[in-house]
């Protein structure tokens, strides 16, 4: 494994190593959060020995080791809203499937997991996802190199499951339109509409060419079921200068916690902005957690940039239901947050 420079970690991370803290409710102790970030980094990239860290990062591990903290710290590891169901599975050489698949590919783990849509005649996706919180040195070179994060890769976010069921349950929006889905990581929610509405084109994008690797794949796995729908991958970075080609030219973009990291919502907002059609209705649906202050930081933007938005909390019983019972304690999220883990539904027009 090359050595891990400074540099290269610290361009990707400097984002996360803020120095709040957080109060442990039982001990009444105060943690930096910091510590407990690089932990998770070193759980996700050092899947094996030596860890490559300074004498003093590993006495500041030893000093937050619980558990607990890095549970509150990173949201992510849980089963979201769990709105699709979906499970691994593993196509034979006969192409007939078996459950529980994991396999390698290059530097990372992979699984086939086959999400069953819940409508008439429950159709079947199959996309192609990392796996156990895997990241790579290679990730982050990648990272450095065009200016993108890494979230697509490192799962399938609980925003976008809710974006994908929203989706679902509104197929009749897209009718006859030309959709975009933005920051769309394995591209599950384009793929929903593409399979089950009669959207005349869908476009999946992604800013990191690694991620949009996957969504092509994921496409090419699921062509049969999207009919007439022309659906394609793109990359497309949100401060790109040219993109005279597909400019003033859908009807929706659809998007899931896209407004996390405030330094790309300039080239959001102007990119929301290009790809709207100027004629007749369009609109962008962005389904995004609060984050603090990062969601109300991107409406600024995004009013500073002329164009206007509507916020709502509860746009689906379900979704509300679930994130109720979340909140009560009644289902198994245990590190589940209303600010960093409820979307709100984003309208926004020109």
């Amino acid at each position: 494994m090359p050595s891990i420079k400074g540099t290269a970690l610290a361009t990707e991370f400097k984002k996360t190593r803020k120095s709040f803290e957080i109060m442990d409710a039982a001990s009444r102790t105060t943690v930096k959060a910091s510590s407990l970030r690089w932990q998770i980094l070193r759980q996700a990239l050092l899947r094996h020995p030596p860890p490559l860290i300074t004498e003093k990062e590993e006495e500041e591990e030893e000093e937050d080791r619980s558990e607990t903290h890095i549970k509150r710290i990173s949201r992510k590891a849980s089963p979201g809203f769990n709105l699709i169901p979906h499970h691994v599975v593993e196509e034979d050489d006969d192409g007939a499937s078996a459950s529980g698949s994991l396999k390698s590919s290059g530097h990372a783990r992979e699984a086939r997991v086959c999400y069953t849509l819940p409508v008439d005649g429950a159709p079947r996706l199959f996309l192609r996802q990392r796996v156990d919180e895997y990241a790579d040195l290679s990730d982050f070179e990648i990272c450095n190199k065009y200016n993108v994060d890494n979230t697509g890769l490192v799962c399938q976010w609980p925003s976008e499951d809710i974006l994908a069921y929203f989706c679902l349950s509104h197929a009749h929006m897209f009718s006859y339109k030309r959709v975009i889905e933005l920051g769309s990581g394995y591209g599950l929610a384009g793929l929903v509409i593409a399979a089950v509405s009669e959207a005349s084109e869908v476009i999946i994008t992604d800013g990191n060419p690694q991620v949009v690797d996957y969504i092509q794949r994921n496409i090419d796995a699921n062509s049969g079921a999207f009919g007439a729908t022309r659906t394609n991958s793109m990359t497309l970075h949100w401060d790109q200068e040219e993109i005279s080609d597909i400019s003033n030219a859908f009807d929706v973009i659809i998007a899931s916690d896209c407004t996390f990291f405030k330094e790309f919502h300039n080239g959001l907002a102007r990119i929301i902005k290009l790809l709207l059609k100027k004629a007749g209705p369009s609109e962008a649906f962005f389904f995004s957690p609060k984050r603090g202050n990062s969601l109300e930081k991107f409406l600024e933007t995004i009013k500073q940039n002329g164009l206007c938005f509507s916020v709502t909390e509860i746009y689906d019983t379900q979704v509300w239901e679930r994130h109720q019972a979340f909140m009560e304690g009644k289902d198994s999220w245990p590190s589940y947050e209303k600010d960093h883990c409820y979307p709100l539904m984003v309208r926004i027009t020109i």
